[in-house]
C-alpha cells in the first residue's frame, strides 16, 4: 500500500471500518471476551486504511458505492432504536458483504491493485477470533464467520481476474 501498488477503495474501507466497529461493540455487549479484541483491532486498522485511501487510494465512487455506504451507516440508528445487538449483527453482516461491491467492481478491471495476501490473512485472523470467543453465539460469531467467507471469495475472485487479465494482455 505504501509502495503505491495496492490502492484500497476508500468507500469499502469506510464501510468495513464502521461495520467492524459496530460488530466489536455488539460482541462486547454479548461477553465475547478475547475473541472480540481482533474485531476491535480490525476496526481500528480499517479506519486507518480508509484514511490512507482518502489520500492515496481509489476514489472513483459510483451511485452503487453511495448506496452501500448509506446502508452501512443505517445499522447504527437501527441498533440504537431497537437496542437489539442480534438485529444489528444481522444487518451489518449483510451490509458488510455488500460493502465488498466497490472493491469487487474495481478489481474487475484492476486486479493487481488489490493485496490478496491481506484478504487471506484477514480470513485467517477471523478464524482465530472465532476460536478465541469466550461466548460463542450468533451475536459474537456470525459477523467474523461471514468475513472469513467473504475474504476467501474475494481472494479467489482476484486470482481468477488476474489469470483472465494476464491472458488478455498476452
Amino acid at each position: 500500500m505504501f509502495a503505491g501498488k495496492t490502492k484500497p477503495h476508500m468507500f469499502s474501507w469506510v464501510i468495513w471500518a464502521v461495520l467492524t466497529a459496530i460488530a466489536f461493540f455488539a460482541q462486547i455487549s454479548d461477553n465475547a471476551g478475547a475473541g472480540s479484541w481482533i474485531t476491535g483491532l480490525a476496526a481500528f486498522l480499517s479506519f486507518f486504511i480508509a484514511g490512507y485511501a482518502y489520500f492515496y487510494g481509489e476514489k472513483v465512487i459510483t451511485k452503487g458505492d453511495w448506496l452501500t455506504f448509506l446502508c452501512a451507516i443505517s445499522a447504527i440508528p437501527i441498533w440504537l432504536i431497537t437496542n437489539d445487538a442480534l438485529l444489528a449483527v444481522l444487518i451489518i453482516t449483510v451490509i458488510d458483504a455488500l460493502g465488498f461491491y466497490p472493491t469487487f467492481r474495481k478489481s474487475w478491471n484492476k486486479p493487481y491493485e488489490e493485496n490478496i495476501t491481506h484478504s487471506f490473512l484477514s480470513a485467517v485472523k477471523f478464524i482465530l477470533a472465532v476460536m478465541a470467543l469466550d461466548n460463542t453465539s450468533i451475536i459474537t460469531a456470525l459477523y467474523p464467520i461471514s468475513l472469513i467467507f467473504m475474504n476467501l471469495i474475494f481472494v479467489a475472485f482476484v486470482i481468477w481476474r488476474r489469470i483472465i487479465f494476464d491472458k488478455n494482455s498476452a
